[in-house]
């Protein structure tokens, strides 16, 4: 699981760039023209915009993305990459501008698409069904690689609006895509926590971690079990292993920021 739950297959070559053609050959070689070499330009700064974004290192990243729409002006994946890095700057405006401009080029690309479905779910409320329909849009597209991705997103959303029955049904089918699919896994014990059953929610988490590596997901979960049982030398134990794998995780800063209850 990547440290970011919206960050996927950022690297993969869009598939409205796999008309490009050649236009000529030299030796046996293709020579590129010069639209050519923009596109391909873009294309490798927006990786490397990715790459350091993961990273942390947001201003090396934002200089990336820049160089990317130096070289085209219209890629819609570097808007995509830059609206995730104004998001993790809490720049929400820019951030919806930015995904706002990424669809408007891609409007069919379910990265874009699952991306900014994530950013409306997380920080508009108000537009909780517009998140929904963007998710189940990339879940639905048989060329998206991971649509159980999409589909733990929006049982997250629905989880969040306390539609727990509908939240349970798309968690359900995250993991008919893909068996112990973390963040679906994670998120079915979530409701079972936000339903007061607390206790279950500990010994499904218990039974999960014994079979799988810790997630910055599963160890806030158990943070949160732990401190609605008062039990404070765990409490402190998961965030001393969450600061130590995942320093740098949405779920670390909100232990930070003081947003767990």
């Amino acid at each position: 699981m990547k440290k970011k739950r919206f960050l996927f297959a950022l690297l993969a070559a869009p598939l409205w760039l796999s008309g490009c053609v050649q236009q000529a050959v030299n030796n046996g070689t293709p020579v590129q023209t010069g639209s050519e070499r923009a596109l391909q330009s873009a294309k490798i700064h927006t990786e490397l915009a990715a790459e350091y974004y993961y990273r942390g290192q947001l201003d090396v990243a934002i200089e990336e993305v820049n160089e990317a729409l130096k070289a085209q002006s219209n890629y819609a994946l570097a808007y995509n990459v830059l609206g995730l890095i104004n998001m993790t700057l809490n720049e929400d405006s820019k951030a919806l501008e930015n995904f706002e401009h990424a669809i408007r080029l891609a409007p069919r690309n379910s990265e874009i698409r699952n991306n900014y479905g994530w950013f409306l779910c997380q920080r508009f409320s108000q537009h909780m069904d517009q998140a929904i329909e963007h998710f189940m849009a990339a879940a639905k597209d048989p060329l998206y690689a991971t649509p159980e991705m999409s589909f733990a997103n929006a049982g997250i959303c629905e989880t969040k609006r306390q539609n727990y029955t509908e939240a349970r049904l798309l968690f359900q089918k995250a993991l008919s895509l893909q068996p112990n699919y973390s963040p679906a896994v994670i998120g079915l014990i979530d409701i079972d926590f936000q339903r007061g059953n607390v206790a279950e929610a500990k010994s499904k988490l218990a039974q999960f971690s014994q079979n799988n590596p810790p997630t910055a997901e599963s160890l806030l979960m158990a943070i949160k079990i732990e401190r609605a049982m008062g039990n404070q030398l765990a409490v402190d134990s998961y965030i001393f292993q969450l600061q130590k794998h995942f320093p740098e995780s949405k779920e670390m800063a909100m232990i930070r920021e003081g947003k767990v209850k």
